[in-house]
């Protein structure tokens, strides 16, 4: 056994496809049990959205968060209960939503509570703020302190703030809309290359978001929550969590709170020595994330046949 460090990361919105792990839904009988135990969780058919469906309503928060969790826990039990992969990450990590389903992996949740929480999640993310109103953007080519400059400059009672610091040059603005416009508008003049809309349909990771922190807060106390298996590195804080009440803190906060996954990167990689990154899921997002943060780390993904078992091949490396 070597000492290669490895971190199983989980991805978030954006990532989604239609299509998505239809190939292992056909060629696997735990994947199957994954999705099917979905659909019923949900009360109807998130396979058929997933494998058929149309891309515009797949993308609707509601139905993304949960198609993508979904995807990743099906690839997970493939990897371990039919390729007789040994999964013994250092740690754990998510983007936004895939946090969620670091907890799944984790066993901190159920995977049943854990797909009617991020539907849930999606509903009240999307009902916290009028269509329209909200915005999010791409600030790319400008550091955090440029990005942080930006935003209070042109937004002084916090109609903008920094959202997802994805990657060195890559950080996310969300609020309100008219002042992602003119943030937009003014980014070169703060150094950026551009400023990028995003297709989303509400300002996530905002204080906008606060409603939807305060009824997920709500539904934390109807489930079930264990110690982490593996520590989870925490979107808001891009420090290990293990205990439930710490990781229930950490959720609370992550609804309105910057994403900080270039800094959990750096964690992972300088404090805990990881080397070794396999992106569970549909989409290689995350990985292309690490690439652009951290050079010279081996990186894998994937949710087909194909590349899970490339993935279980390397995990016997570790």
């Amino acid at each position: 056994m070597s000492e290669n460090k490895y971190a199983l990361c989980f991805p978030g919105q954006g990532s989604q496809t239609v299509g998505m792990g239809k190939e292992i839904y056909e060629a696997f009988h735990a994947a199957k049990d994954v999705f099917d135990e979905a659909d019923d969780a949900l009360n109807f058919h998130l396979k058929d959205l997933i494998f058929n469906g149309d891309e515009k309503e797949l993308t609707l928060t509601k139905n993304s968060q949960p198609a993508i969790m979904t995807v990743s826990i099906a690839a997970l039990r493939v990897l371990t209960d039919e390729m007789g992969a040994n999964i013994n990450p250092v740690c754990c990590a998510g983007h936004s939503l895939g946090e969620y389903t670091a907890l799944a992996a984790s066993e901190v949740l159920n995977f049943r509570d854990a797909v009617q929480l991020v539907h849930k999640r999606g509903l009240f993310m999307q009902e916290a703020v009028p269509e329209g109103k909200g915005a999010m953007a791409a600030m790319l080519g400008l550091d955090d302190d440029g990005v942080k400059k930006l935003c209070e400059d042109l937004a002084p009672n916090g109609e903008i703030q920094p959202a997802n610091f994805n990657s060195p040059g890559q950080v996310v603005i969300s609020g309100l809309s008219e002042f992602i416009d003119k943030a937009i508008e003014n980014a070169k003049t703060y150094g950026a290359k551009k400023g990028v809309k995003l297709n989303v349909s509400a300002p996530f990771h905002s204080v906008y978001m606060k409603p939807a922190a305060e009824k997920l807060k709500s539904e934390f106390e109807k489930i079930s929550w264990n110690t982490a298996k593996f520590d989870i590195i925490a979107n808001v804080s891009a420090k290990p969590v293990k205990n439930p009440d710490e990781i229930r803190d950490c959720l609370y906060r992550q609804t309105f709170s910057p994403v900080l996954w270039s800094q959990s990167v750096a964690y992972m990689a300088d404090t805990l020595g990881i080397n070794n990154y396999f992106e569970i899921g549909a989409g290689e997002v995350l990985s292309g994330l690490i690439k652009r943060c951290k050079k010279g780390m081996n990186l894998f993904s994937g949710a087909t046949p194909e590349k899970l078992e490339i993935i279980r091949e390397e995990l016997e490396k570790c």
